[in-house]
């Protein structure tokens, strides 16, 4: 897994261990399958960093699949030989027709006029998120240069609820308690329950999804733009995350639930020194982020590979026939919080390297300093005037 990463302003310190922490925990969680026993995924930088630092050059980025040499006759780009009998008995074990429900197989294969679904398979697979968790590491470095930082956590698994995070509990706290949990849950009682559900899932044959929550600290007032429709952060961010294999929903804040509350309900009210009294907007209004924490939900639906397969057709013969089963984890909830997170970590970079600009580090971090001190300023003025000093 390649991955090619642009725009790195010079001189950021780039840690590998964090890149590698980052993939360490894509590749737990209750609930993984057998790929997980397969790789030990670890980065090698190819290009773009020198002694510790970008050199503003493009960031290369490798991750191997250590599962490929029982792949390489299967997945040559070699042409076809019908004399390589080895390689024809190989692609023909390989070869699949009966279609996944729910995943990109089908629609797949009538949109390229693939023949052997596995041409669609391989590349729809989820495991392609490993260079985006790998991306992330490198926006988490960039993002802790601005005192921005971002964690997930899972808020439900199946029918299992997490308890409601304490009102009081500081950002270092939930990365801690999440730490902690086999499911990335902080809540020690909905951790157990949902442990639970996942054994009997997988007892039963089938799969588990659930809902994950993307929290940061305080963002600057400004990311993003209301001024088009293309700029707006929160839509750029439900795009990002909605782009993760099984991510049905994205949210902010309340999301959802304001459909049900009035206009004085749904909203935060100012408080003096221009602070929010609640933060129901998620940290964003008008696409712009206001200053609050950023809250983000994303709803994972259930892994379609199950092994009680689902009723399909064959893509050949037109019959009914039992959906393909390759291995598969019965849940991946826990995984898809640090993707999601991810993403919205290289997301924030991108809008934050919009806003502030710079090719090296020195740079940036002075353009962002300079715009902290020209809002400080004016609500200093602001609260001056009001109270008539």
């Amino acid at each position: 897994m390649t991955v090619i990463i642009e725009g790195v302003p010079a001189g950021l310190p780039i840690d590998v261990t964090v890149i590698d922490a980052d993939l360490k925990r894509r590749q737990h969680g209750y609930g993984r399958g057998g790929r997980m026993q397969l790789e030990h995924d670890t980065v090698t930088i190819q290009s773009g960093v020198r002694l510790g630092q970008s050199t503003g050059a493009p960031i290369v980025l490798t991750v191997l699949n250590r599962d490929y040499d029982n792949w390489r006759l299967a997945m040559s780009p070699a042409p076809r030989d019908a004399r390589d009998s080895a390689r024809e008995a190989e692609l023909a074990r390989r070869r699949i027709t009966r279609v996944r429900p729910g995943h990109a197989d089908w629609a797949g294969a009538v949109k390229y006029g693939h023949e052997d679904v596995r041409d669609v398979l391989e590349r729809a697979s989820a495991r392609e998120t490993v260079t985006r968790v790998a991306v992330g590491a490198i926006a988490r470095q960039l993002l802790k240069q601005l005192g921005i930082g971002v964690s997930s956590h899972v808020v439900a698994i199946g029918s299992i609820d997490a308890a409601a995070l304490p009102s009081d509990w500081s950002w270092s706290q939930l990365v801690e308690a999440v730490a902690a949990s086999s499911v990335s849950c902080w809540d020690p009682e909905s951790s157990e329950a949902m442990v639970t559900a996942i054994d009997a899932a997988r007892d039963a044959g089938t799969s588990l999804g659930g809902v994950v929550e993307v929290v940061s600290t305080p963002l600057p007032v400004g990311l993003g733009s209301y001024t088009q429709w293309d700029r707006r952060l929160d839509g750029r961010l439900a795009q990002a995350v909605m782009s993760i294999p099984a991510v049905k929903g994205v949210e902010f804040g309340l999301g959802f639930a304001v459909a049900r509350r009035s206009g004085a309900e749904a909203h935060d009210s100012m408080t003096p020194g221009f602070r929010h009294a609640s933060n129901r907007a998620g940290g964003i209004e008008g696409g712009v982020s206001n200053g609050a924490p950023l809250v983000l939900r994303a709803v994972m639906k259930p892994i379609s590979t199950q092994p009680r397969a689902l009723p399909s057709v064959d893509l050949h013969s037109g019959e009914s026939v039992t959906a393909h089963f390759e291995r598969a984890d019965t849940c991946a909830v826990p995984a898809c919080a640090v993707v999601a997170e991810s993403m919205v970590l290289w997301t924030l970079a991108v809008a934050c390297l919009e806003k502030y600009g710079g090719d090296s580090l020195g740079e940036l971090l002075a353009h962002h300093q300079a715009s902290e001190r020209l809002v400080q300023a004016r609500w200093q003025g602001v609260e001056e005037c009001l109270s008539g000093s």
